[in-house]
């Protein structure tokens, strides 16, 4: 359906052109998944999800296995090791039992988080080195030239 500006209308707060996928509770899935867009799952799933999109993981959920996501928001039970490239949220009553690396890590006032997080500290550190580096080389190659420049003198 078109809204009255020519966009398209939203149903349930997304746009009809949006990928929405909805696994719902009462199921048992079990395998590797690979979803566009925006991904909600309110049963039991034992495997592998990438999304690049946002994952939803519903309260009444059981998640075991590995997550790689944009973002995922998480009011279930996941057991299992989490990347995003966004964000990680655990809302009230989620339990996380894993390792996240994600540059950002959310965690509401009862939920349970029990793992490593990796937030990006690399690139602080890489940085550092690259700001260590530019110390150390910039005077070597000042000195470097200035002899450079008295040997010329020199030889005159």
């Amino acid at each position: 359906m078109w809204g009255r500006n020519g966009k398209p209308k939203k149903l349930g707060g997304f746009p009809e052109d949006q990928n929405f996928t909805f696994l719902g509770g009462g199921v048992v899935f079990k395998g590797v998944f690979t979803f566009d867009g925006t991904v909600r799952i309110d049963g039991r799933l034992e495997g592998e999800i990438h999304t690049k999109g946002t994952l939803l993981v519903g309260e009444h959920a059981i998640i075991k296995g590995t997550i790689s996501a944009g973002t995922l928001v998480s009011s279930g039970k996941i057991q299992g090791n989490i990347s995003a490239l966004d964000k990680v949220q655990l809302l009230k009553p989620a339990i996380l039992i894993g390792d996240v690396q994600s540059p950002m890590l959310l965690i509401e006032e009862g939920a349970h988080f029990h793992g490593m997080s990796n937030m990006g500290i690399d690139r602080w550190l890489e940085e550092e080195a690259k700001e260590a580096e530019k110390t150390l080389v910039g005077p070597a190659e000042d000195a470097m030239e200035a002899e450079q420049v008295m040997a010329q003198n020199l030889r005159r």
